[in-house]
């Protein structure tokens, strides 16, 4: 008999489903400035026992950036490729991409983003990506030759090439791109209503003094300093950012490869074998 599959899903984030639709009909305005926080409080996994292997594989290096103490990792020597993990990801999650750039002679750097794994903080946004990309880039020899993402990654590395960081070819995996979705997404993990999504978004643009839409791919892929030599690889089946996520994005840039996938969902697709070796074949073009 197979063993019954562990729900890798965080007991904080278990409780909060519960009781989040309640607050929100009993205390609306708690609910929504709990939203508030939450969307910029990474949730915390478990490190599986081989990306245990893959960092202690790893030289061990310290940023500071965003005034934090930012863990990154390096492995292998010769052009450089910089991965960037999504939201509550871990740079060890590429730890399959890792094993095959090293021995086909790059040199691959990873990090934890703000508040994610090893590094310091509870909350991050997307700023404190950029900076962390803008300090990686600048302690390194060399330009990288490319830069892998997955998920928020991808809209960390947009966001920090439109401000300036010096990326020509960039892949983006299961990256958002739309506004409205990514709010959605969020409200699906809390199972929160319409009405709290309508405040966070009315707190972004008090706050930031420009809507939400605005720190959105879609948004930011129209206002690059230059072009960029672009692959979206997207599965078809994946239910946290689906596909039309890529497909509104190559509409407004369809210069971007594209390559699909099918029956990966959102994160198996970073250990699959023809998406590593096209990306590879991307990058050593």
């Amino acid at each position: 008999m197979s063993k019954k599959k562990k729900d890798p899903t965080p007991l904080v984030l278990k409780v909060v489903r519960t009781l989040f639709p309640i607050t929100e009909k009993v205390l609306p305005v708690v609910a929504y400035r709990y939203f508030i926080k939450l969307f910029f409080t990474p949730l915390h996994y478990a490190t599986p026992e081989k990306e245990q292997e893959i960092a202690a594989k790893g030289e061990l290096f310290t940023l500071k950036a965003a005034g934090k103490n930012i863990r990154a990792y390096r492995w292998g020597e010769g052009p450089i490729v910089v991965f960037v993990h999504g939201w509550a990801g871990r740079g060890t999650q590429f730890r399959k991409f890792i094993e095959r750039f090293t021995l086909k002679g790059f040199q691959c750097i990873a990090f934890d983003g703000p508040a994610h794994g090893q590094s310091e903080g509870k909350t991050t946004n997307l700023n404190e990506f950029k900076e962390t990309l803008t300090a990686l880039f600048q302690s390194l020899p060399e330009r990288p030759t490319a830069v892998i993402t997955h998920s928020f990654g991808g809209v960390a590395a947009l966001y920090s090439i439109m401000e300036g960081l010096p990326v020509t070819r960039l892949v983006n995996i299961a990256s958002p791109t739309i506004g409205d979705e990514i709010i959605n997404t969020f409200l699906r993990a809390v199972n929160g209503s319409v009405k709290t999504g309508a405040y966070f978004k009315k707190y972004i643009l008090q706050k930031q003094g420009k809507p939400f839409d605005e720190f959105s791919s879609l948004y930011f892929i129209k206002h690059l300093p230059h072009p960029i030599t672009l692959l979206l690889v997207h599965d078809e089946d994946d239910k946290e950012v689906k596909l039309i996520h890529t497909e509104e994005l190559v509409k407004v840039y369809p210069a971007a490869y594209v390559h699909k996938t099918r029956g990966l969902g959102h994160n198996r697709i970073l250990k699959d074998d023809e998406v590593i070796e096209t990306c590879l074949k991307f990058v050593a073009s």
